[in-house]
This record gives C-alpha cells, sequence and structure tokens, in this order.
C-alpha cells in the first residue's frame, strides 16, 4: 500500500514536469529576438524545456528565478534562485532587471513568460516607498494567520512592481505569451504568481480589506502606499480592456486537475477503483482532514476505493509552534479522526516541500496511532503544538522526494475498503 500511494503522487507529479507539457505550447520564433522571463518552483525546468524545444539558429535570451535548490543548468536563460515564501534581496534584483530587459523590447519581438507557484515571493520587487523588510514582515503575518493564496496575493500584486498585470504592461508594443503552471484553486492566471500578465480585477482598497480582515500590523510605508492609492492619488494595477493584454496571452498548460486525473488512472492500472472528490480543497487543514475522516466513516463497506483531492489548505500558526506543513498537519489530523478505521492516506505538496521542511508530505497507515503510542508520542499534543513533521519523522513516515521543480498544488489520496 505504501508504495502504490507513493507511486501514485509520483504519476500526479510527472503530468506537471515542464520537460513533456511546455514543449507543445512553444509559439514559433518571431521576426526579431526572443526574451524570456518569470519566475516560481518550475521556472528552471520551465526553461531547460525552452532551451531543448528552441531552434539553435533563433535568438533566445532570458532571466528567470526560482526557489533555492530548485535550480537547473540552462545555456541561454540565466537562472537565479532566491527565496520562498519570504522574498529575500535577490529576488528582488532580478525582478528589477527582468522590468529593465522587458522595457528595451521591440514591436517585433516576443516576450515569452514562464509562470508557476512561488513567482509572487520570488519575482517580489517592493513598489516606491515599501521596503523589502517591510512586504517581508507583511508576508509572514499573513502566512502565519491562515490566509488563502487568493487573500496573500490580493495583497502582493498591490505591493510590488511586477505583480497584477505590470509585466505585460511594461513590455509596450511586443507581443507576449505567459505559459503558465497553476498551483492556485481555479486556475485563474489573475492569481497564479500574483498575475504578472493578467488583468487585476482586485484594487489598493481590497488589499486594504484583507489586510485588516486578517488584523495585520501595518508598516507605515506600506499603509501609506495603500491608503494613497486607494484614494486614488495613485495609479492601480491595469484592469480589464486594459490596451497592454491586447498583445499578451495568457495559457495554463498544467493544473491540479490533470494530476489528479493521472493519480487516479495509476489507481484504476493498478485495480483500485478511484474517486476524484475535487482539485480545489481550500480551508484550514485540521478541519479539511476532519471532513474527510467523515466521509470515509460515512462510506459502505466496499472495495478497495481511493479518494483523491488537490487545492490548497492554510494552518494558522500560534507565536510559539513546532515544524511541519499543511499535508503532514493534516494527515496528523486525519489520523487522529480516524482512529483505528484501516485506512491509509498519502498528503504531500507537488512541488516536493511541504510549507518550510525538506519533505513532501508524510503518510498514514491504519497502525500510524498504535506505532505512535508504543514511542510515547502524545499525537494530540503534537497535533496543538503544531509538530506533525516531528511526528512523522519519529514514526519514519515522512516522504522525502526532494524538490520536484513543478507545482500544481497538495495531492491526497485516501485508500479505503482495505478490510
Amino acid at each position: 500500500m505504501r508504495q502504490l500511494l507513493l507511486d501514485s503522487f509520483g504519476a500526479a507529479v510527472a503530468a506537471a514536469d515542464p520537460a513533456h507539457i511546455l514543449p507543445p505550447h512553444l509559439p514559433a520564433p518571431p521576426r526579431g529576438r526572443t526574451l524570456v522571463v518569470g519566475g516560481g518552483k518550475a521556472a528552471a525546468s520551465m526553461a531547460a524545456a525552452v532551451e531543448a524545444h528552441w531552434p539553435i539558429n533563433a535568438p533566445l535570451s532570458g532571466l528567470v528565478v526560482t526557489r533555492y535548490r530548485h535550480s537547473l543548468p540552462t545555456r541561454r536563460i540565466e537562472v537565479v534562485e532566491a527565496s520562498h515564501p519570504l522574498p529575500d534581496g535577490r529576488g528582488e534584483e532580478a525582478a528589477l532587471r527582468m522590468l529593465d530587459m522587458v522595457g528595451r523590447l521591440e514591436p517585433d519581438d516576443l516576450l515569452l513568460v514562464l509562470l508557476s507557484g512561488g513567482g509572487s515571493s520570488l519575482l517580489a520587487a517592493p513598489v516606491e516607498g515599501v521596503s523589502l523588510k517591510d512586504l517581508r514582515r507583511v508576508t509572514k503575518a499573513l502566512l502565519n494567520a491562515g490566509a488563502t493564496i487568493h487573500d496573500i496575493n490580493t495583497v502582493r500584486k498591490h505591493l510590488t512592481r511586477l505583480s497584477g498585470g505590470r509585466l505585460a504592461q511594461a513590455a509596450g508594443g511586443a507581443h507576449g505569451l505567459a505559459l503558465i503552471i497553476s498551483d492556485v484553486v481555479g486556475d485563474d492566471p489573475a492569481y497564479i504568481a500574483s498575475g504578472p500578465c493578467a488583468p487585476d480585477p482586485t484594487t489598493c482598497s481590497d488589499a486594504l480589506e484583507r489586510l485588516q480582515r486578517f488584523r495585520i500590523p501595518l508598516p507605515a510605508g506600506v499603509r501609506h502606499y495603500l491608503e494613497v492609492c486607494a484614494a486614488g492619488m495613485l495609479i492601480d494595477t491595469p484592469k480589464p480592456g486594459s490596451p497592454c493584454f491586447s498583445r499578451m496571452e495568457n495559457r495554463v498548460i498544467a493544473s491540479a486537475h490533470a494530476s489528479l486525473m493521472a493519480a487516479a488512472s495509476h489507481f484504476e492500472q493498478h485495480g483500485v477503483s478511484a474517486l476524484v472528490l475535487s482539485d480545489s480543497v481550500s480551508g484550514n487543514a485540521q478541519t479539511v482532514a476532519k471532513q474527510h475522516a467523515a466521509l470515509v466513516h460515512a462510506l459502505p463497506r466496499q472495495r478497495p476505493l481511493a479518494l483523491i483531492s488537490g487545492g490548497e489548505t492554510t494552518v494558522t500558526l500560534r507565536p510559539q509552534h513546532g515544524r511541519g506543513g499543511r499535508n503532514s498537519e493534516y494527515l496528523l489530523s486525519l489520523a487522529l479522526a480516524l482512529k483505528d478505521t484501516p485506512v491509509w492516506a498519502i498528503a504531500c505538496d507537488t512541488d516536493g516541500i511541504d510549507g518550510s521542511e525538506d519533505n513532501a508530505g508524510a503518510m498514514i497507515s491504519p497502525d500510524t496511532l498504535s506505532r505512535a503510542r508504543a514511542q510515547r508520542l502524545d499525537a494530540t499534543a503534537l497535533l496543538a503544538a503544531h509538530d506533525s513533521y516531528g511526528f512523522f519523522a519519529a514514526l519514519g513516515d515522512l516522504v522525502l522526494s526532494g524538490p520536484t521543480r513543478t507545482n500544481v498544488n497538495d495531492y491526497r489520496a485516501l485508500l479505503v475498503g482495505l478490510d
């Protein structure tokens, strides 16, 4: 059962591998030159895929930013590593360089933008009057408050220079194509990597509302910028209908749904029926786990069935907390809610990193709690302390895949009906 679950995760990741999914979407070279820019956890693998399939005699250059330890060797497109989920100076510098490069494009040139999850932090050059330190502080507070990615990106789109369609706006008369690997519920290009090439339906007033809703203390520079913008004294992000988007196409080339269907096919090939519950599960990780446990308890006894879901849960942290990401927290909560129900389950982030730790996620088995008791692990106390990493590390049940260099959100699979 463990290997079947691990292989299903592998199938989900493979369905979003840029080396296979990106080449069919590459356009023909333009009359001028092609500039490649972008950011995200899949940025390096996307850049490598472009290089491998771009005509050797066609001009190609560019710059992309990816997370530390997510780089790959490239020849024509520079890859810079930077910090995620909190931005750093390397990402800021690279983002400013990109804006300068894009601003030099001519009408016969092509702007090819490679976007994936994580791009918001990796391309975070703050707007004038907001410091990188202030941007980091606000981002960290939103993450700790359990804000959704839509809420966080609504704020970041108005505090950074490339987000919210500003990259498309900087391209001037050049035509552009953004190839996007989606890590957000709904696959809306306006929210993936904070939508550098998409119209922004939100406003600075919306950003202020999100910050107030989550009771985020505002640094003076952030408050001043958003209030002045909301009052109409600064130009907001480009909105739907702006002329800059008439020359820019946003194309989602990979999503959670396709990866979940690939995993379902893997189970069925091994004689296990599969049901995709949803590719857009959101909400608190512990709450989602309890809902899934209730579903398992309500199912009639039947032959083995894999319940598959994706999306992105959240964790609201206490000031003092242990180690662990949203997927391992989900699993620990699930194990407690299931008690001794014979269920196997896996939950992993498809980028290979669950939160800020070194694991993709973890697994549970029917004997998870009994093995924990044998080691004197208090599962309830560890969950309350948000120390799911410590729990699963002690049991040897962490999933350690390393960076996958793609990202289509979380992957969860429960195997039921095995008794």
